[in-house]
């Protein structure tokens, strides 16, 4: 269970309208040019294979940044403190109010990239549901999102999770509904049984 410290492929059909859009004042109609593909799933869901996947088959170039790159560039100090980050034993993450500030700047530069013309993947862990989406809104705020849902059945993601050895057990199938969680989507794909690319080439085709 994760909680914030503060406080076939394809599946459009059960995508959620985007609720905010009357904050937007040019609501997605799927014929405007995208600038942003945000790509939210569970640890292990297979968003980053999709990320570099779309960077090949786009024709223009596209920046991809993920969650764990924001990880990275943090000092190690934020990941032993109360206010950083945290990664338990069970899997679950814990986030503080100094890992929440540099976020929030880092959502802010990704949106101020694209709004200078760069176009930018972002594949990211909704650890708030969607309270962790109305973040992301506030800062994208006129830019034209392509808001993906990478859903994986949770045994597949942990078979993954221990495949690839740099996660903390039990991460994937805690994140792997949770994430989800009150979101909406313009288009879900499911890599539990389709490969990066073929749900890559799935969203490619929503490009505008």
């Amino acid at each position: 269970m994760l909680r914030p410290r503060s406080s076939g492929c394809c599946r459009r059909s059960g995508a959620r309208r985007n609720p905010f859009s009357f904050l937007l004042g040019r609501p997605y109609c799927g014929a405007v040019m995208t600038q942003m593909i945000l790509l939210n799933g569970g640890s292990s869901s297979g968003k980053s294979g999709i990320a570099r996947c779309l960077q090949a088959v786009l024709p223009d170039p596209w920046l991809a940044f993920g969650v764990d790159t924001l990880i990275q560039a943090m000092p190690a100090s934020m990941r032993t403190s109360d206010a950083g980050i945290e990664f338990a034993p069970d899997g679950e993450v814990i986030v503080g109010p100094e890992f929440r500030v540099l976020e929030a700047a880092w959502i802010d530069g990704i949106a101020a990239m694209a709004r200078a013309g760069a176009h930018v993947i972002v594949d990211e862990v909704f650890l708030g549901g969607a309270a962790s989406q109305q973040r992301w809104q506030q800062a994208v705020g006129e830019l034209h999102v392509l808001w993906v849902g990478v859903r994986c059945e949770s045994a597949i993601a942990a078979a993954r999770e221990i495949a690839r050895g740099d996660r903390v057990p039990g991460m994937a199938v805690s994140q792997a509904d949770v994430v989800h969680r009150g979101v909406f989507y313009d288009l879900e794909v499911d890599t539990t049984h389709s490969e990066s690319m073929e749900c890559a080439r799935t969203i490619a085709a929503q490009i505008k």
